[in-house]
């Protein structure tokens, strides 16, 4: 048990330090660039929310207290901006990428940006609530 903790922890943390750094800069940089980074994102986002949701089913199963309030919030935004950065990807297919197209990256990558900080913040918050 305790190794498959470790290894779901471990596969949630590098995903989701890829998913949420790659978002932070891509909302820097005004979405130039983000084309190449859409489908490393959402692998990421996916293997982050999936490991995500196991280690929430591993240690947190049957209680609903303030940590988890936490998480399920944190939970909540990280969907949203995996949903946010899927319908990016969907709006760029066959298309070429022009500077409304950078535009709209940008603005979809700094909301993803701010709802990946809230889930982090939510992260480190509960483990003290």
């Amino acid at each position: 048990m305790q190794t498959t903790i470790i290894i779901a922890l471990s596969l949630h943390i590098l995903a989701a330090t890829f998913w949420a750094g790659s978002s932070f800069v891509l909302a820097r940089t005004g979405g130039k660039g983000a084309e190449q980074l859409l489908r490393p994102q959402i692998g990421a986002a996916t293997v982050a929310i999936l490991s995500g949701a196991y280690l929430g089913h591993l240690l947190h199963a049957g209680s609903f207290e303030t940590p988890e309030k936490l998480l399920a919030a944190g939970a909540g935004c990280a969907l949203v901006a995996f949903l946010v950065q899927i319908w990016l990807a969907i709006g760029l297919r066959g298309r070429a990428v022009d500077e409304a197209a950078t535009s709209r990256m940008a603005a979809g990558e700094r909301l993803a940006a701010v709802l990946l900080a809230i889930t982090a913040i939510s992260m480190a918050a509960a483990r003290y609530a």
